[in-house]
């Protein structure tokens, strides 16, 4: 008899694909289910679902069953009270911009090594710790720069809500893999909203952290990026951050572990009369908020007032749009540096003209933008902080369809991130901040069938009032029990 039969009983019934990452876990501890049954369901999971979808680029099968196979030897030999990893088999995918040891990292370009990389991430690292079980690489932009996946080398990735309209990103793969029920969480990371952007366009919860809060080996265009994950419910998210945020004594921007979990927090009813700002309007002329994106925040707007908050008909104190956007691109032009390319020429033609942008740059004057970045965002998060949490649209559109930013692209390579401003002008601001920022899938707009998401805004190290928030909103519009008419 093999470990896995003395271990578990036999399970007869299909797994439901949509069960959330924290009850997978507490089963797996229970031994209802086994690490090896949960790799299974996931894998032939995807192999029914992904051709259509296009969420994973790379899979890593037999990886997977040996990591579930060893999670099931250290159950049957773990005594009674012994502490297991808290999410000891569950599947979680890892996006194609970290390296995972062994594995090849494209950044989503034709342009880089297939070459296995030879360590894993620090937040890798973490995840494996937790005990999840790594499946393989979900697709994403390349170099992040873009919230959508339509490239050469990795394909369209497309929304399980409407196959003709994108998954956001740069998190692509993550957020179709989650929403469509192939996995129940997965890694993403957050650079001017690839985590609220696909959570908003595939409705899940999508928590950008506190910058600095979760650890990678380094810190990413100067910490504009976050890695976190996409999943389907507020305590999964909540767990999930727990696990990845513990004091790294390599990095010393990384702070010491919390004394008190997020998990634990939500259990703590949020303060009352909090202070709630709002902004539903873009500091740019020609984009206009979608009115499915407006209704997302007057619901969510109704059910905070209800629960106490105090609604603040006041605007945010922002710099000019033309000064924050000068800012930020002098770093977001290094997006792909560090990254070693073997076929330059194959770069992404809107990458290529940021690459000549950034050479273009001296070290001077790059030195003035991250200056100016951080004076903004000091402004902005005082102002903030003697005034009120926000809510905002996650975004001013509706997925767009594929193909959506190809307008004007042939002849200004650029116009493919100018197109998608609608998408991330409500995000980026808070990358630039560092502020913890989430998604919520409150709406789902009747006409098209699509989730909208709204976005929650706190002060810095705040992500417990805003799940707290966060738990408020999911019980007064439950959004587990909504499923992608292709899933």
């Amino acid at each position: 008899m093999d470990t896995a039969s003395r271990t578990f009983p036999a399970n007869t019934n299909t797994i439901d694909p949509y069960i959330s990452a924290i009850e997978l876990a507490a089963m797996v501890l229970r031994r209802e289910v086994s690490p090896i049954e949960l790799v299974e369901s996931c894998l032939a999971r995807i192999e029914q679902l992904d051709p259509g979808l296009n969420a994973f680029c790379y899979r890593a099968d037999n990886d997977a069953k040996e990591a579930a196979s060893a999670a099931v030897s250290l159950l049957a030999q773990a005594s009674s009270d012994q502490e297991l990893p808290p999410f000891l088999g569950v599947p979680l995918p890892i996006k194609d911009l970290v390296d995972v040891e062994g594995w090849p990292t494209t950044h989503g370009s034709a342009a880089t090594s297939r070459t296995p990389a030879t360590s894993s991430d620090l937040v890798v690292k973490r995840f494996v710790d937790a005990g999840f079980i790594l499946v393989g690489k979900s697709t994403t932009s390349e170099f992040g720069t873009v919230p959508f996946t339509e490239t050469d080398v990795l394909g369209i990735t497309h929304n399980p809500w409407d196959t003709d309209r994108t998954a956001g990103g740069s998190s692509s793969g993550a957020g179709a893999a989650v929403a469509a029920g192939m996995v129940p969480i997965a890694h993403a990371g957050d650079g001017g909203g690839s985590i609220r952007i696909p959570a908003s366009c595939n409705g899940l919860v999508g928590l950008k952290p506190t910058r600095g809060r979760v650890a990678s080996t380094t810190v990413e265009l100067e910490g504009l990026v976050t890695p976190g994950v996409l999943t389907r419910s507020v305590l999964d998210t909540a767990a999930a951050v727990d696990v990845l945020a513990r004091h790294d004594p390599g990095s010393w921007w990384s702070p010491p572990t919390p004394t008190v979990t997020l998990s634990d927090a939500l259990a703590v009813d949020p303060p009352t009369r909090l202070r709630v700002g709002v902004l539903t309007e873009v500091p740019v002329a020609s984009i206009e908020v979608d009115p499915a994106c407006k209704v997302a925040v007057e619901v969510t707007l109704r059910t905070l007032e209800s629960a106490g908050c105090c609604l603040v008909d006041a605007s945010l104190p922002l710099p000019s749009f033309d000064e924050l956007a000068s800012a930020f691109t002098t770093i977001w032009n290094v997006s792909g540096a560090g990254t070693t390319l073997t076929h330059p020429d194959r770069v992404q033609p809107h990458n290529r003209v940021l690459r000549e942008m950034a050479h273009g740059t001296d070290s001077w004057n790059y030195a003035d933008g991250v200056a100016r970045t951080q004076r903004l965002s000091r402004s902005i998060v005082e102002g903030f902080l003697a005034r009120y949490d926000l809510v905002t649209p996650t975004m001013a559109c509706l997925p767009p369809k594929i193909g959506a930013w190809k307008a004007g692209a042939d002849r200004e390579p650029l116009m493919a991130l100018l197109n998608s401003y609608p998408m991330a002008i409500f995000t980026t601001l808070f990358n630039v901040t560092g502020q913890p920022a989430i998604s919520l899938p409150i709406h789902h707009d009747p006409a098209t069938r699509l989730p909208v998401g709204v976005q929650l805004v706190a002060a810095p190290w705040g992500e417990d009032l805003l799940l707290q928030v966060s738990r408020i909103l999911e019980e007064a519009h439950p959004w587990s029990s909504r499923r992608p008419p292709t899933c």
